[in-house]
């Protein structure tokens, strides 16, 4: 554990906290800083200071204790994997719902990563040990189509792909109301929401990340609406804030839906139904599409058998 310690000197008074911190350690993030805060690692005059919008004052001792970093490695398991398309470049593998892409905290088993480097066994040398090879990510709810690097030309080059918006993404959502356009588009900044760090949200006067989705209304299912969406960008919950933003939610997304919803327990309907880019070696176009699971047809066909709703 390291400690660090500060004295609020004069002209730092009427300071938050984190900002005070952010000025005095600029070795670390105002965001990790604000965490350490939160986690209970910050003391002021001896007693934790939970709030990182605490005003410090001339005079006080601010104690920082800095817990040392939880190392992860990603172990293979032998998971089924439902792949599309592979060679000796690269796999592309259609995501179940409910599975995890990489380890992160509360997720060490059984992700997307665990499964592939029981299958691909020179894996861990692509990227960093905790994603290896991971291009793209989709959230643990959102089904769908990932490709995947077997090698650093692959992993490079797709990921120039994706930086430079030429690989294609397009989803397929079940969402709460009807767009105000049958054809739109959403460009609209994100970054991390100001009252929930777990969230993302619109942000304005310059202080997000840019962000356009591309959509299109495609029927009206019982009381929801099917949308298809084209990302031109890859934000974080990009597609599910945008919807949220336009007063049309993802059915069943827990984080920015109705909070009363019942379809809530099986989480957002949002699928990666189509995936195309340039092969990293031949720069031949490939396109693939894979169609929803049965939670999602189910709806889709306002079906209640089978025990799925």
């Amino acid at each position: 554990m390291e400690k660090k310690y500060y004295t609020v000197e004069t002209g730092e008074e009427g300071r938050r906290l984190d900002l005070f911190l952010t000025s005095r350690e600029r070795s670390l993030s105002r965001s990790f800083l604000q965490k350490l805060c939160l986690g209970g690692n910050v003391y002021i005059d001896g007693e934790r200071q939970f709030k990182t919008g605490y005003r410090v004052k001339e005079g006080q001792k601010v104690e920082v204790h800095i817990p040392p970093p939880v190392v992860m490695d990603a172990e293979p398991e032998d998971i089924p994997l439902e792949i599309v398309y592979e060679d000796s470049d690269l796999l592309v593998v259609n995501k179940p719902k409910g599975m995890v892409v990489h380890p992160a905290a509360g997720h060490y088993r059984g992700t997307l990563v665990n499964a592939l480097l029981a299958h691909c066994k020179d894996l861990f040398a692509i990227g960093d040990r905790i994603r290896p090879g991971i291009v793209h990510r989709l959230d643990k709810d959102t089904s769908g189509l990932l490709v995947v690097a077997k090698n650093e030309m692959a992993f490079r080059n797709l990921a120039s792909q994706l930086k430079d918006r030429k690989m294609k993404r397009e989803y397929l959502a079940i969402a709460h109301g009807l767009p105000p356009l049958e054809r739109g588009t959403i460009d609209a900044s994100l970054g991390r929401d100001c009252r929930d760090r777990k969230k993302f949200a619109v942000r304005e006067n310059g202080k997000g990340r840019r962000a356009v989705t591309h959509y299109k209304v495609l029927g009206k299912v019982g009381p929801f609406y099917l949308l298809s969406l084209r990302l031109e960008t890859g934000r974080t919950h990009q597609i599910r804030v945008h919807l949220a933003h336009i007063g049309c939610p993802v059915v069943g997304d827990p984080l920015y839906g109705p909070k009363r919803s019942p379809y809530n327990r099986y989480g957002q309907f949002l699928h990666a139904g189509k995936l195309g880019f340039e092969h990293p070696r031949s720069g031949k176009y490939l396109e693939f599409t894979v169609e929803p699971g049965q939670d999602f047809l189910n709806i889709l066909n306002l079906e209640e058998d089978n025990g799925a709703f």
